[in-house]
């Protein structure tokens, strides 16, 4: 089970001025699933507007209805293996998104599990959250507890040429459980948890 307040205790870092993410990166894929075009850049660098619009983006995740819409999952042993997801997943988030290979690898994964009839978009981003110690009486203290890396993604049918609409799916990797890292655990997204994406979530986890 998500506990909801570690998820919350994320989306606080998620602001234009209290941002925790460093880089995001993304693809535009066509109604064939072919990848149309990319993007990678530093976050910082984006012009005001578009970061708070990014932002909305990434924190539909961990802001979402907890073990309903946002559920966790252990990766299924068969899909842990050499050239899984899994192992992708952790290279991409070790990398901060700065190699472009693994992140068309992705893009592709995730095209290949989604066959839609319509243009979407793969966003895609790299944060870092260094994780408070909290006292006995559940305030935060300034000293860091620990270092959590992770990346969040996002896929969102297309309002128009560059703008993605409301994720219909998405995951945080790793889980952030019990305020740490969780690498052989993802929490996966859906829009709406009684039509899941069916097709990412076993690509991804192995399971459905």
């Amino acid at each position: 089970m998500i506990n909801r307040e570690d998820m919350l205790e994320l989306t606080r870092r998620m602001t234009p001025s209290r941002t925790c993410f460093d880089r995001i990166a993304g693809a535009y894929i066509s109604d064939t699933g072919e990848i149309e075009d990319t993007f990678n850049i530093h976050f910082g660098k984006l012009p005001g507007a578009e970061k708070t619009r990014n932002l909305k983006l990434a924190k539909t995740i961990p802001f979402s209805k907890t073990n309903e819409q946002l559920k966790e999952y252990t990766f299924a042993e068969r899909v842990q293996g050499k050239d899984s997801v899994w192992m992708l997943l952790q290279a991409v988030q070790q990398c901060g998104l700065k190699n472009d290979a693994l992140m068309e690898i992705l893009y592709e994964q995730m095209a290949d599990a989604y066959p839609v009839d319509h243009r979407f978009a793969v966003y895609v981003f790299h944060g870092v959250y260094d994780i408070p110690v909290k006292a006995k009486d559940g305030e935060s203290m300034w000293e860091s507890e620990e270092v959590y890396d992770f990346i969040i993604c996002t896929i969102s049918p297309m309002e128009d040429e560059y703008q993605p609409a409301e994720p219909v799916f998405g995951f945080l990797y790793p889980a952030f459980s019990d305020r740490s890292p969780a690498q052989n655990r993802i929490d996966i997204y859906h829009a709406n948890p009684d039509a899941p994406e069916e097709g990412l979530l076993y690509k991804i986890t192995g399971r459905v």
